[in-house]
């Protein structure tokens, strides 16, 4: 059953962090390919769409190749080296991970929740070096866990990961805030294992389930916050 929310759980890519391109184009560079950042940027959107329709057709839920694919065919990189090139690109995400640009505002949510020592986590369908990144960009305090799908072998949608999450966190499911951009994954994942879902990426004309709130920024979110209890301002 849910009830007041007395923690919140993030998800990383698209939400704490995004894809950064600049990083992303250069890469691409490395193997003679020229695409530019803001090819990258004009052709995420529909990126990020073909990703969460994968994750309703049973692609699992972390199909990063072919979000990676549509990324880079939609910004027009050559046919010929595409399957190549993301395959090269997933080997170095182990080591070079790509969603490393934080998203403004967000960061900061997680720091006042912390001062007001509510308990904060990350579920993530990550690649299974999550900790690491967060680590490398100076994170690794900012969380009480982080929940790694490459680690656990969990992913949303599944109800499985948020359970996992909420155990460690000591806070029953029915009393996490999950905030995440992927609509599958981080709203009906979240809101069909009993917890609240801010999406942070919502779009016009798609309906939320109950105890959904929908946002398109950290001052939105924040707001989508206080209305579930937990003022930070």
């Amino acid at each position: 059953m849910t009830g007041p929310a007395t923690a919140v759980t993030f998800d990383f890519g698209q939400t704490l962090c995004e894809l950064d391109t600049g990083m992303l184009s250069r890469r691409l560079g490395e193997r003679g390919l020229d695409v530019a950042e803001a090819q990258l940027d004009a052709a995420l959107p529909t990126a990020l769409a073909a990703y969460d329709a994968g994750i309703r057709r049973g692609f699992g839920g972390h199909p990063w190749k072919l979000l990676m694919s549509e990324l880079l065919t939609h910004a027009g990189a050559p046919a010929f080296h595409l399957d190549a090139t993301v395959d090269w690109l997933w080997t170095e995400q182990l080591t070079k991970n790509l969603w490393r640009r934080p998203i403004a505002g967000m960061i900061e949510i997680v720091a006042a929740l912390r001062a007001r020592a509510i308990p904060v986590g990350v579920i993530s369908n990550s690649e299974g070096r999550l900790a690491e990144l967060a680590a490398e960009i100076g994170w690794a305090d900012r969380f009480d866990v982080i929940a790694d799908s490459g680690v656990l072998g969990l992913e949303k949608p599944g109800a499985a990961i948020f359970a996992w999450t909420a155990e460690a966190l000591r806070v029953p499911m029915g009393n996490i805030v999950h905030i995440g951009d992927s609509f599958a994954a981080d709203v009906e994942g979240a809101v069909n294992a009993g917890l609240h879902a801010i999406w942070f990426a919502a779009k016009p004309g798609i309906a939320l389930p109950a105890r959904a709130h929908g946002t398109t920024n950290a001052a939105e979110v924040r707001s989508a916050l206080a209305a579930l209890g937990i003022a930070l301002d």
